[in-house]
């Protein structure tokens, strides 16, 4: 079968095609870096040829509020015309878990809005929404730096390694398509600043961290569960001291 990536290239698109290539499917990382731009729709129409299945997990370059949400909604009306032009069966798309819950962030807004588009186009699909990421840890707890100590939320967590996001992804691409939303999360729960915490300790990062139930997460106002699944969620395997564990090996 044919599934088209698009971000193949990134962390998560590069180990879904991986794992497609692997169960022996004809998978195609597209991206800018060989032609293929789904904010300007270059490429789309010859990448899609033939396709079945496109994945989308692309990510926005600029996360400023106009920015990225110009990104979501140029892609994926553009992404969305040409799968139906070219008779794909099945849109998955990777969003994140709470995007409907924090609407003072900028870059959920933008999810919100691609989430609709997707919704709308008449192309059967799935949306996967995900918890960030434990790559990401040392992203987040760097935007949540005053004065040189480590401000962060008391609001639960539960981040997922991307090994098991794409996996998931995988998985659900080679099924039939959901019409609806899936919360995918890591195997644990816990406040932020203790997961981030237990993150920057293990990278012998020594600055101070802040425990401040006002801090917030890149603009959003964070409640307790603005972050996690607050119904069923599909789970990864990987719990976070075993990643630390490969990030460290």
């Amino acid at each position: 079968m044919k599934i088209v990536v698009i971000g193949g290239s990134g962390l998560i698109g590069a180990k879904t095609v991986a794992i497609l290539r692997a169960k022996g499917h004809e998978a195609v990382a597209a991206s800018p870096r060989n032609g293929v731009n789904a904010v300007t729709g270059e490429g789309l129409e010859q990448a899609l040829h033939g396709a079945q299945v496109v994945i989308d997990v692309s990510n926005a370059p600029s996360w400023a509020p106009d920015d990225v949400l110009a990104f979501f909604r140029n892609s994926t009306t553009n992404l969305t015309k040409a799968e139906t032009a070219a008779g794909v069966k099945h849109h998955v798309a990777l969003s994140v878990v709470g995007t409907d819950r924090m609407p003072d962030n900028g870059y959920f807004r933008a999810k919100v809005a691609q989430e609709k588009l997707i919704a709308e186009s008449g192309v059967p699909y799935s949306i996967i929404r995900a918890t960030q990421f434990m790559e990401f840890l040392g992203g987040i707890a760097d935007a949540g730096v005053q004065d040189g100590r480590v401000h962060l939320s008391t609001g639960q967590f539960q981040p997922i390694a991307a090994d098991d996001v794409a996996a998931i992804v995988a998985d659900v691409a080679l099924g039939a398509p959901l019409n609806g939303i899936a919360d995918i999360a890591g195997p644990e729960r816990a406040p932020l600043h203790r997961i981030v915490g237990a993150f920057l300790k293990a990278q012998g990062d020594t600055r101070e961290i802040v425990v401040d139930p006002e801090a917030t997460y890149f603009g959003g106002t964070v409640k307790e569960d603005s972050l996690v699944p607050t119904g069923e969620a599909r789970r990864g395997g990987i719990s976070l001291e075993q990643w630390l564990g490969r990030a460290h090996a």
